[in-house]
């Protein structure tokens, strides 16, 4: 299976979560066609990949008024149409409706959204490890 993963991170927690997915992947034998900025993607890892993973933080207020950050450049990117993908993003408090708000843009790019995963940043090692497991367990029964 051949992954490119796409990332919004502000402070670092996004990147390192995609860092630890995409190791975790390696180890069973996926292979990584990309790993970059969704402001900057590359279009032959996108092109090449069987599965497109988005990530991106939570901004809010606290608890209130929680959504994907930069989801204007998610929107932005190049069609996907006939890819499978997946989502994630990382919080500190709590994630609202983001997961939500993802795949509706995944969905628009022309992508089947096949799940996604909300990261806690103090639990960035462990559920970055079971979202890639998640991914492995979706993508072996399609």
């Amino acid at each position: 299976m051949k992954v490119a993963l796409l990332v919004e991170s502000l402070t670092g927690n996004t990147w390192k979560a995609a860092e630890l997915i995409a190791g975790n992947l390696q180890q069973e034998g996926w292979t990584i066609t990309g790993l970059d900025p969704v402001k900057k993607p590359d279009h032959l890892a996108l092109q090449a990949a069987d599965l497109i993973v988005v990530g991106t933080w939570v901004h809010g207020a606290f608890i209130v008024g929680q959504s994907p950050w930069g989801i204007g450049n998610i929107n932005a990117l190049p069609a996907i149409t006939g890819k499978r993908a997946a989502t994630f993003c990382t919080f500190a408090l709590n994630p609202g409706k983001t997961l939500g708000v993802m795949e509706k843009s995944v969905n628009r790019l022309g992508a089947d959204v096949i799940g996604g995963m909300a990261l806690h940043r103090a639990k960035i090692e462990a559920h970055s490890e079971e979202f890639a497991a998640r991914l492995m367990s979706a993508l072996a029964v399609a």
